[in-house]
């Protein structure tokens, strides 16, 4: 039988009325450890105070106006990612979905105002860039495409981490790479920094466009506040949402003057991309995770959790195999179903979020407490226990 809501979704049956930084609260008035953060969404955990006034600021001024209008808010928070990275241009949009879609038509304007309209982008299996028809098509797995055919042309799947795969597939005819420095819903799978090099080489080379999806592994989740920047490489466009609204629906695609030169007026929109609200948030958050102090802090926190972490996995070898990732987005390769671990977690009381490749993900606040992670360590320790105990 149909419900009212569509039934797209496998829900926990957990209804949560309130948010206090790393917890959140039950109906019936259970407290739960948030390890997945909306899914790599609340950077700075439920109900952060800061975010809550400038929220609240702006909402007793002006809340929409659309893009036929100068947004001062939006502008400041341009400045700032800018001033922050290697863009020269961004535009705001909703989600990480609608990133990809301008993405795409971004890559494509751009061999197409050069006269040689390049199509074709090379992108990663078990990648995840949304769930648009674009974006399922550059992902390509059974599991997202079957029964949503004919899908967009133009994407060709690589094996993931396989430099001989790609190498063989770089020409003349590429008209840019599409990659995830560390793939979040496909495991917590990072590249390493020599591999992120030779794609930036390899595009250099080409000419193709170099572009990074930052979604889930950007806004100072690895300590930086982009995941690239360890590599010492630049992308040339930069899909960055999720952490970004801390909580309020926020994407960006950032650009160099270059890839972006095909993008003129009304060639791209959007009704509410980076309406006042979304960005007094999003300027707010990106003011806090961007401070060397901040994420000195993240880098702090992030030896803790995966000292601690692998403490967990070497105290429960038949239900744990390994711990990666970087700095707070972390995976737990499973030995014992990362399903059955997830639900013994929630039992528990702490929330983790099941990955591909039997991983479970580890994605807290990046301002969660020291006496929070300890906490988390318990409990999750006491899911393995309950949970080998069956």
């Amino acid at each position: 039988m149909i419900t009212t809501v569509l039934p797209t979704y496998n829900r926990a049956p957990l209804s949560f009325v309130k948010g206090e930084g790393s917890w959140l609260i039950e109906a019936d008035g259970r407290r739960f450890l948030d390890l997945g953060a909306g899914i790599a969404v609340n950077a700075l955990g439920h109900a952060n105070p800061e975010l809550v006034a400038t929220l609240t600021e702006q909402a007793q001024n002006l809340w929409h106006v659309s893009n036929l209008y100068t947004i001062p808010q939006q502008q400041a928070l341009a400045d700032l990612l800018v001033d922050q990275t290697f863009a020269d241009t961004v535009f705001f949009t909703n989600s990480g979905t609608e990133t990809l879609e301008l993405a795409v038509k971004m890559v494509r304007k751009y061999w197409y105002d050069k006269g040689t309209p390049r199509a074709t982008i090379l992108t990663f299996e078990g990648a995840f860039h949304g769930r648009s028809t674009a974006a399922i098509a550059a992902a390509g797995s059974e599991k997202m495409v079957k029964g949503f055919g004919p899908l967009m042309p133009g994407f060709k799947q690589l094996p993931w981490g396989d430099m001989e795969a790609f190498a063989a597939a770089m020409d003349d005819t590429v008209a840019a790479v599409l990659v995830e420095p560390i793939q979040g819903e496909g495991g917590i799978r990072p590249l390493s920094e020599t591999e992120l090099r030779i794609l930036r080489e390899a595009c250099d080379k080409t000419g193709a466009l170099l572009v990074f999806d930052e979604v889930q592994c950007g806004m100072g989740r690895t300590g930086k506040l982009f995941a690239h920047e360890w590599a010492g490489v630049t992308p040339d466009v930069m899909m960055v949402a999720k952490g970004i609204g801390g909580g309020f629906p926020l994407g960006a695609v950032l650009a160099t003057e270059s890839a972006a030169a095909g993008m003129v007026a009304g060639t791209h929109g959007s009704t509410y991309g980076g309406n006042p609200l979304a960005c007094a948030v999003g300027l707010k958050v990106t003011q806090i995770v961007s401070d060397p102090a901040f994420l000195a802090e993240v880098n702090r926190k992030a030896g803790l959790l995966r000292q601690k972490l692998e403490g967990l996995v070497a105290a429960h070898p038949d239900s744990f195999e390994t711990v990666r990732g970087a700095g707070l987005i972390l995976g737990i390769k499973c030995k014992a179903p990362a399903g059955d671990l997830a639900v013994a977690a929630r039992d528990a009381g702490v929330l983790v979020v099941p990955a591909a490749d039997n991983v479970l993900r580890i994605l807290p606040p990046l301002n969660i407490p020291d006496e929070d992670i300890a906490e988390a360590m318990t409990r999750l320790d006491t899911a393995a226990t309950a949970y080998e105990a069956k």
